[in-house]
């Protein structure tokens, strides 16, 4: 039987932060030891992990990307409760809550592990490296001037070619279901280990995604007279000038998933996920 965990809200639903209450008074009356906070306050959450046995997300897909940067390097696992309209990272909807947390927080269900991305961005005027993890993607993009950019890419130091469009993407797996598919990407098992590589609409230049193996690093690098963005995850965001560098691979670390329902459940539900009835 679990002893701690951790609720993330999304702050911005008023359902979700009423739902985290009931649900931290229901935890403690089981004998648990319950925290709560925002999702958005990532480094309060982290403060509060230190034993944390299980996280529990109220919200939707973002809200699990946040809980990712909280869990960060650590191995707590994550079950999500979906006020969204996808859910695809999600594990219970708001109807399955009450039948089936009980059998969660008694230990059964299986541990879904998901690949994350590392990426090392070299910004022109530092002499330092930030290094960030993401669940979903890592995106170059252009910024508030509407010019497409261009971006070098390479693969394990082979150039591959220069794209001219609003953006670059490398995506997981779980990410291939999100960004990257609105961008004409392939849906991926999400358990796969492989990356996507795509560029988002490019023009005059390469159009072609590639799915390439774990052991590869890319390299991009930002060509733009005007700053561009780099986004991990969606929610951090850097200004990115011309000569940045963003070098992105696999990661050692994995984000771990508590899972109740069968291993099949991605595919059975993929359709209607896709319409938003999920």
């Amino acid at each position: 039987m679990l002893k701690r965990i951790g609720i993330l809200y999304h702050p911005m639903k008023e359902s979700a932060g009423e739902l985290a209450k009931t649900l931290q008074k229901s935890l403690i009356k089981r004998g648990l030891s319950v925290w709560i906070c925002s999702a958005w306050d990532i480094e309060s959450a982290r403060c509060k992990t230190n034993g944390t046995e299980l996280i529990l997300t109220i919200g939707g897909d973002g809200t699990i990307l946040r809980a990712a940067q909280v869990v960060i390097p650590g191995k707590t696992p994550i079950a999500g409760i979906n006020l969204g309209n996808l859910g695809f990272m999600t594990e219970l909807n708001i109807e399955e809550t009450t039948a089936k947390l009980g059998r969660i927080l008694a230990g059964e269900g299986w541990i879904d592990e998901r690949s994350l991305l590392e990426a090392k961005v070299l910004l022109p005027d530092s002499r330092r490296t930030q290094t960030f993890y993401a669940l979903n993607d890592v995106v170059v993009a252009r910024g508030e001037v509407v010019r497409v950019i261009h971006v070098t890419a390479s693969i394990d130091g082979s150039e591959l070619t220069t794209y001219k469009a609003d953006g670059v993407l490398v995506a997981t797996a779980t990410g291939s279901t999100g960004y990257a598919m609105a961008a004409g990407g392939p849906i991926l098992n999400p358990r796969s280990k492989d990356m996507v590589l795509l560029p988002i609409m490019p023009h005059l230049s390469a159009n072609y995604c590639l799915v390439l193996p774990p052991d590869v690093t890319i390299r991009l690098g930002v060509q733009s007279v005007y700053p561009s963005t780099i986004s991990i995850d969606g929610h951090i965001n850097l200004i990115a000038k011309s000569d940045t560098v963003i070098t992105i691979k696999r990661s050692k670390k994995t984000i771990r998933f508590l899972r109740i329902h069968p291993e099949t459940t991605f595919y059975s539900s993929l359709e209607k996920r896709l319409k938003g009835k999920g």
